[in-house]
């Protein structure tokens, strides 16, 4: 008997040549696996092309929180050492890890470029980090942050490529991946048949990458990560048809929301595992995700039964989809 709340449960073959090393130049080009929840009909199109499944009266919420060159290269006592931001506290003190750990202690500074960062205090695993405007910093030198699984160094491609077209508020470390196949031009050809298009921001925090260590799912613990959802955008939820998330990051802010059961501003660690009841969105757009994740179980509970979701992933990969945060994507209704 299948145990859904058992992390194995969670896992698929899967061929690792598949994970996308580089962005699709033309976004809207990726390929687009349909899956229908009536009576699970797939179908294979391409991206452009999902302007078909949407409806007058829709609503597409995205989140358009924007990613920063998260990784700093710096000197410390004489050592190249790299600071990893994890969150802004101000405008002038943010949170970060530092590697190698044991060189980052309280009163040290890290100097990069013409800038120097002085780490303000010690905590477990990370640090607070003190530099006047340190996103000046950030947006001089800092790197893309790009995920572990491409393994590449981040180029000057990637400052466009991993961040979506309509990103606006910086503070993500990781892109909200299912928005990076829309242009500007298929928004638009999106809201001349009617359908609404809105945002909200949740920044992706580092805890997006972090693994599942619990054997049981239910005792896993999201990080919390700051949202918004602007007065907009809730009045467009509300008196829509259909809500369509973008991404597993805007799933997540929307079913924290609510409809007004929680504010719409502040911060959540809501995890969406089998079993859990949607009670916003009618429908998903999402990229493939790694084995025994987050984002993976959240979209196995919109699916309803891990068991087709496997068996869609598995053909995905017989058609030789691209995987992971620059590969091809899916659509769920």
């Amino acid at each position: 008997m299948k145990d859904i709340f058992n992390l194995d449960y969670y896992d698929y073959p899967f061929d690792e040549r598949l994970i996308a090393q580089e962005p699709l130049k033309e976004r809207d080009l990726a390929k687009l696996l349909v899956i229908h929840k009536s009576d699970f009909k797939i179908e294979h199109t391409i991206f452009r092309e999902i302007v078909n499944y949407l409806n007058e009266g829709d609503c597409l919420v995205l989140n358009d929180s924007k990613v920063i060159k998260a990784r700093l290269i710096g000197n410390l006592d004489g050592q190249e050492v790299e600071i990893f931001f994890t969150r802004a506290i101000s405008n002038d003190e943010f949170e970060g890890i530092g590697k190698p750990l044991k060189k980052f202690k309280k009163g040290k500074v890290i100097k990069v470029g013409e800038y120097e960062i002085l780490i303000k205090e010690v905590l477990r695993g990370k640090r607070i980090y003190y530099a006047k405007n340190f996103m000046e910093i950030f947006n001089k030198y800092g790197q893309v942050p790009l995920p572990h699984y491409i393994k590449r160094e981040p180029t000057k491609e990637d400052e466009i490529y991993y961040q979506t077209v309509y990103a606006k508020k910086e503070g993500s470390v990781a892109a909200p991946t299912a928005g990076l196949h829309f242009t500007q031009e298929l928004l638009e050809k999106i809201k001349n048949k009617g359908v609404k298009v809105c945002y909200i921001t949740l920044h992706v925090g580092i805890g997006t990458f972090k693994p599942i260590l619990e054997k049981d799912i239910r005792k896993h613990q999201m990080d919390y990560e700051y949202y918004e959802i602007p007065d907009e955008t809730v009045e467009i939820i509300k008196n829509s048809k259909r809500i369509i998330a973008v991404g597993t990051t805007t799933t997540r802010t929307l079913e924290f929301w609510n409809f007004d059961e929680n504010p719409r501003k502040g911060w959540t660690n809501l995890f969406i595992y089998p079993g859990y009841k949607f009670k916003v969105i009618n429908g998903l757009i999402t990229n493939f995700h790694l084995p025994k994740s987050t984002p993976l179980l959240l979209v196995s509970a919109f699916v309803g039964d891990f068991e087709k979701l496997k068996h869609a992933y598995i053909i995905a990969q017989k058609m030789n989809y691209r995987f992971y945060s620059y590969g091809d994507a899916m659509l769920i209704i």
